[in-house]
């Protein structure tokens, strides 16, 4: 049995696998690592990988969870200057996010051709890969809910009451709608930025998709294909088997 963690700063995902099927999975706050666990890891396991941009702390909590109770060590994935045919474009790779990473290793593995990786987690990421496995760059922005929370922690004046709950890119006839409307504009022009490099400068790269809000995006981009765990299925090629 092999456990996989992806920590990230708002979420935490695991799963469990057997002969490389997921057996089970879940996901809790990452706060949560400061008080108790909603989950019991107790079985004995073959493999530990992690997946963590949650900081030190956290990795710490981590590490010693297992190191008691489990005869293998948890096994950190970290950012490298190539892996698995993928050949990073930093010149100091291990300043780029490891989920990014592992994110890419997945895709382009599976792709086997040029391909976008875009995650749509607490920021959204852009990356392009050539056909020969050479990151070309990509983009950071904030995601749907860093918008809001950035907007309304720096504007005193603007106070949203209403809950809207669909995504509408239509005018807001009041200030909850204008918010709400406007970040959808937002991540709608996003995406159809995407989808003109993609036909157009970047025809024929497929456009692989993963994050929580990630559903939505794919949904607005013909030809996408939501991958709800390229990030920890970029572990196998940066710390397993």
């Amino acid at each position: 049995m092999i456990l996989e963690i992806d920590a990230g700063n708002t979420f935490v995902k695991w799963r469990r696998l057997a002969d490389s099927v997921v057996v089970d999975r879940g996901r809790f706050l990452t706060q949560q690592f400061d008080t108790d666990i909603p989950v019991t890891w107790d079985t004995p396991f073959s493999a530990i990988r992690v997946a963590s941009v949650a900081g030190e702390a956290v990795n710490q909590k981590i590490a010693a969870l297992f190191s008691e109770s489990q005869s293998v060590d948890a096994l950190f994935a970290e950012t490298q200057e190539q892996c698995a045919g993928v050949k990073n474009s930093y010149l100091q790779p291990t300043r780029m996010g490891v989920d990014r990473w592992l994110a890419m290793l997945a895709a382009y593995n599976r792709a086997r051709q040029a391909c976008c990786v875009v995650d749509c987690g607490s920021a959204i990421t852009i990356d392009y890969i050539d056909s020969s496995g050479a990151h070309e760059g990509g983009y950071i922005v904030p995601g749907l809910r860093l918008m809001k929370q950035g907007l309304l922690s720096n504007t005193a004046e603007i106070e949203v009451d209403q809950s809207i709950s669909d995504f509408n890119v239509l005018p807001g006839t009041h200030t909850s709608a204008a918010v709400a409307h406007g970040i959808n504009y937002l991540f709608l022009a996003l995406a159809e930025r995407v989808a003109k490099e993609l036909d157009g400068s970047r025809q024929g790269y497929q456009l692989l998709v993963t994050g929580g809000d990630g559903p939505l995006f794919a949904s607005l981009v013909d030809g996408a294909t939501y991958l709800p765990d390229l990030v920890l299925d970029g572990l196998v090629w940066s710390v397993g088997p």
